[in-house]
């Protein structure tokens, strides 16, 4: 159930001339939108969802002027390969989802504009490659904290993440010092595939007092029912960054809402096709936040949320 909603940040409003709105929908337009999840995935189909949806906000509608061709690198799978059929195509811009799939994009094409909604710093990317940046240090102390809070007397956790994408360094940093606030030591562990995934959680499961922080990432997420999977049957209180993994089983999640930022998205590809070129649109940062626990996954782990997590959840599963 929903408790409360966080105040969204209205994007800036751009006024058109009517004749140059006209024109411009009376061409049909070529969008590519590659994406590091399954291509059934039911947060994958919302998220999409919530794409068209802002598209058609602005004006643009698959069964009327722009055309979307879709291609899907589950966990980075193929991610090269695709991002070359898809430029194949001359999209005049492309929805990159995940970093994985931006730097595959990022080295094919450097005059196709690239909306990301993982960028990680604020300044202008430059070049061809603009969108919104969906973590900011605050976040991995959330992430920290509601460990905490769930075990007080917890004294290390384990942070799971693939090391190849390019935001491991960023995401390992943000968590070490509120971490250390807290007198809590992190434990980085990379994992390449779901043995390495199987073998840390296992490990850390023989180790008191201990959690797991489980990175944002596309890799992870492909591997969520796994990870999930192995935290219940060994009793291990985690925390994500993914509200939807909650709902499947995890025990609670702080992060951005990424349906909404796909809704965000859509204002840029709508200013690109407008005329705008990427280096001149500034990285938005991320303005909706929510928290989600699951008190049935607690009961399970025999594990009490306390009453201002429980308070503060924008969603509680029951």
């Amino acid at each position: 159930m929903r408790r409360r909603k966080f105040i969204e940040l209205v994007a800036g409003l751009v006024v058109w001339p009517l004749a140059a709105r006209a024109q411009q929908a009376d061409r049909m337009r070529r969008i590519g939108v590659l994406v590091g999840l399954r291509e059934h995935d039911a947060n994958m189909v919302a998220r999409l969802t919530a794409l068209r949806q802002g598209l058609a906000k602005r004006g643009w509608s698959e069964d009327r002027n722009i055309r979307i061709d879709y291609r899907y690198a589950p966990g980075g799978i193929h991610a090269q390969a695709l991002a070359k059929e898809l430029i194949a195509l001359e999209p005049e811009v492309i929805l990159a989802h995940t970093t994985t799939v931006a730097a595959a994009l990022q080295k094919e094409t450097s005059t196709i504009p690239i909306v990301s909604g993982f960028i990680v710093s604020l300044a202008r990317p430059g070049g061809n490659m603009t969108g919104l940046t969906t973590f900011e240090a605050s976040i991995a102390g959330k992430w920290v904290s509601m460990l905490k809070e769930v075990n007080p007397s917890m004294k290390r956790a384990a942070f799971l993440a693939n090391p190849e994408i390019k935001t491991y360094d960023f995401y390992l940093r943000a968590v070490q010092a509120p971490a250390a606030a807290l007198a809590i030591e992190i434990i980085p562990r990379p994992v390449k595939n779901a043995a390495e995934i199987t073998n840390v959680i296992e490990d850390l499961a023989h180790v008191s007092d201990s959690g797991l922080i489980v990175a944002p990432d596309a890799f992870i997420v492909v591997h969520g029912d796994l990870i999930i999977a192995l935290a219940a049957r060994h009793r291990l209180p985690a925390v994500y960054a993914f509200g939807y993994l909650v709902a499947e089983g995890g025990l609670m999640s702080y992060g951005t809402d990424r349906v909404d930022e796909m809704r965000q998205a859509a204002s840029y590809i709508d200013r690109i096709l407008r005329g705008d070129k990427p280096a001149d649109l500034p990285v938005q940062a991320p303005t909706k936040f929510e928290t989600v626990v699951n008190l049935k996954t607690a009961k399970a782990l025999g594990v009490t949320l306390p009453p201002g997590l429980l308070l503060a959840a924008d969603e509680v599963i029951e």
